[in-house]
């Protein structure tokens, strides 16, 4: 019998299916399915699978599971990982569920094609969405009535959430972990995770084959001095310089590989810089915004709030404290 109560959103449920994607079933579990003992709460992880066991997994693995597709009808976050073929209807009994899903409340996260399965439910229909940059085009005109934003990580439409490639799944699972149990929870899964908080830019960083070194130093040489010398002033022109390249050259290529322009990536590299020094030492906010390029207390606070959406002092704060929704005073 479906519950009518409004499901709990920390009761997470993954689909499971036979020819399963074995690293985003992976980050599914290590985001939501580790013991969290260190947290006053946290999520209560179970699978559910839509066919008959023993599953057969990518890589050659195995897969046992007794839980059936009821197991949704409990359940208040849903994932789905990469779906197993694009070209392959989910079954009507699987879509029906997750049709009930979303009605009742519950939200859905696709992982990677996973959001070929959303799509099919009619779950996706006028709203944003967003899947690995191979397959944007196929899922644009499959479903013409899905908005197909083929740059971002991930989207979040509130009760549905989309990811791009395997590793936006970590991406867009951190999000939803923040939007959970705040911002210093989801550092501390992040660090656990050997991973960033939060990536900025988007798919473009990915796509197009490494710069290549043509007659200079490159890009690839200049982004890594300029982190090393993150403090000093740079304009575009001092960067086209170095790099052996014109303004507009650079500018493009910025954008090709990064996602975002010259001075939006050593904004970016600054502000993760001041995270560094806010993380591991305590120097006031003079020094370090000195030290990270940002020029004043005053406009690292500004960068701060515009890029992380938190001030330098919270997140410091934050980040030593630790425990939900404590970067939240």
């Amino acid at each position: 019998m479906v519950s009518r109560q409004r499901p709990d959103p920390l009761e997470v449920v993954v689909l499971v299916y036979d020819g399963l994607c074995t690293f985003e079933f992976g980050i599914a579990s290590e985001l939501f399915g580790l013991p969290r003992p260190e947290f006053e709460s946290w999520y209560r992880y179970s699978v559910c699978s839509m066919d008959p066991g023993p599953l057969r997994l990518g890589g050659g693995l195995r897969l046992e599971t007794t839980s059936s597709l009821r197991r949704l009808d409990r359940a208040g976050t849903i994932v789905i990982p990469g779906w197993r073929d694009i070209e392959e209807r989910p079954p009507e009994a699987v879509l029906k569920k997750l049709q009930a899903a979303h009605r009742r409340g519950a939200r859905l996260l696709s992982v990677c094609s996973g959001v070929f399965v959303l799509a099919a439910a009619g779950l996706l229909d006028g709203r944003r969405a967003t899947t690995h940059w191979r397959y944007t085009e196929r899922l644009a005109r499959r479903y013409p009535q899905v908005s197909v934003d083929a740059d971002v990580l991930y989207v979040d439409e509130g009760a549905i959430l989309t990811s791009a490639g395997s590793a936006a799944g970590i991406d867009m699972g951190l999000h939803l972990v923040r939007r959970d149990f705040g911002r210093a929870v989801a550092n501390q899964v992040a660090r656990r995770l050997v991973v960033p908080p939060h990536r900025e830019g988007g798919q473009a960083q990915f796509i197009d084959a490494p710069v290549e070194d043509e007659g200079g130093p490159g890009l690839g040489q200049l982004l890594d001095w300029l982190r090393k010398h993150l403090r000093h002033p740079h304009s575009v022109e001092s960067m086209a310089r170095r790099a052996c390249m014109s303004e507009r050259t650079l500018a493009r290529r910025f954008r090709s590989a990064t996602g975002m322009g010259p001075h939006a990536w050593l904004t970016r590299e600054r502000v993760r810089r001041a995270e560094q020094l806010l993380e591991s030492t305590s120097l006031g906010m003079e020094e370090v915004a000195e030290r990270s390029g940002l020029g004043s207390a005053q406009l690292l606070r500004v960068h701060f709030r515009r890029i992380l959406g938190t001030t330098p002092t919270a997140y410091r704060r934050a980040f030593r404290r630790g425990g939900p929704g404590s970067e939240r005073s």
